[in-house]
């Protein structure tokens, strides 16, 4: 039977492309040897760094960003080296399978999935590290899989108090223009990202902000690589171009998307994140339902990951809302299947939008039986209503 209006596509990535960035792409193929191509490869070469609140590289892959994982390890590091990471959820638990495939030897630092990586862990692992045989700490800044940020300048304060010289590597794939990141003021040497979360895009670009250290690093970086090669990309960036064929029209849409972000205001961007954030949880409260995140300063403004009650299945729920309300949810990975159900809240959002995913959460609730207290839809509409976006 054909379902009418809208899918409304509330995982938490990739987030629904807006018209105007639909239209950027809308382009014809352009010669990426030509000589206007350089105009385009300055413009967004540029203006993302200022997404990552850097002066540094950003480097643009064609690719996911798994790919962006792989070159952050296999520039900066040689192999046998340790690497220390955070298993914050299913995300970081893959950089870490990752780590090992490129001939890494990963020290995981063990958590519930219930918040993010815990600072005093990391100092505590380095302070131990007195041949500082770890040459990096890894961290997710915003745990997909478990609604649950990492605190990164803590994370980097951690790293100094232990007077450690680890580079320190950030994924911020579903962090970046949704939740604040401060690629040169928080200390990060390598930060990972991705087109299809924040900056509105389809997947196919992924990114690596890289620092002087980091590069220096990779002078001395033994791991075999080609595609992945800084040294080849940056070359090539100099002069606005790229060492091999770029996905041009998506940097189209890249330069529309931070055309974009700095109309609205970064600052601004994130308070409406933040703000969506806190009147999920608050329908879920009235719900009577768990989220995934168990620390109040970790909630993730990306991003809630909801708990269903024991012996309720979170992916009957999710099929049930998916049939007879045209709604995707987010599912549960890895060590959270069918424990929990994850709704999106990023990228081009509105308060309507989140209303129309809440009142579909409350109504399948009830259809698929889950236990449950009404009026978790009027609480989060109680809170837009008396705290417009500049009170939060």
């Amino acid at each position: 039977m054909r379902q009418t209006g809208r899918h409304f596509l509330q995982i938490p990535g990739p987030s629904a492309v807006p018209d105007r960035i639909l239209r950027a792409i809308d382009m014809p193929v352009v010669d990426h040897r030509g000589p206007d191509f350089s105009e385009l490869g300055y413009r967004v070469l540029n203006g993302i760094k200022g997404i990552f609140k850097t002066t540094q590289p950003v480097i643009i892959y064609p690719s996911s960003g798994t790919g962006a994982w792989e070159a952050a390890l296999v520039n900066a590091l040689n192999p046998g080296d340790e690497v220390l990471m955070v298993e914050t959820g299913h995300f970081a638990s893959l950089w870490k399978s990752l780590a090992e495939k490129v001939q890494l030897k990963p020290t995981l630092i063990a958590t519930d999935w219930r918040r993010g990586a815990d600072p005093d862990l990391v100092e505590d692992a380095l302070r131990k590290d007195g041949s500082h045989r770890v040459k990096a700490v890894c961290v997710v800044h915003n745990e997909t899989s478990t609604g649950c940020t990492s605190q990164i300048a803590a994370i980097r304060q951690a790293i100094d108090n232990a007077n450690h010289p680890a580079l320190l590597m950030v994924d911020t794939i579903s962090g970046l223009a949704s939740c604040d990141f401060r690629f040169d003021e928080w200390g990060v040497d390598v930060a990972v990202s991705g087109s299809q979360k924040g900056l509105m895009l389809p997947p196919g670009l992924s990114f690596n902000a890289v620092s002087k250290k980091a590069v220096a690093a990779n002078k001395n970086s033994k791991i075999p690589r080609s595609y992945w090669a800084w040294d080849e990309m940056l070359s090539a960036n100099e002069r606005g171009y790229f060492p091999y064929t770029p996905a041009t029209n998506l940097l189209y849409g890249l330069a529309e998307a931070i055309d974009m972000l700095n109309e609205e205001g970064l600052e601004n961007v994130f308070i409406r994140h933040q703000r969506h954030s806190i009147a999920t949880r608050a329908a879920v409260a009235t719900w009577g339902l768990e989220t995934q995140c168990t620390v109040n300063e970790e909630h993730s403004p990306v991003l809630t990951a909801v708990r269903t009650p024991e012996g309720h299945d979170a992916d009957h729920l999710r099929r049930t809302i998916l049939k007879h309300y045209n709604m995707s949810l987010g599912n549960g990975l890895s060590n959270v299947q069918s424990r929990v159900f994850r709704i999106g809240h990023l990228g081009d959002f509105n308060d309507l939008m989140l209303m129309g995913t809440l009142t579909g959460i409350e109504m399948g609730l009830h259809l698929a039986s889950i236990p449950h207290q009404t009026g978790g839809t009027q609480s989060a509409l109680d809170l837009l209503k008396n705290t417009p976006a500049s009170h939060v």
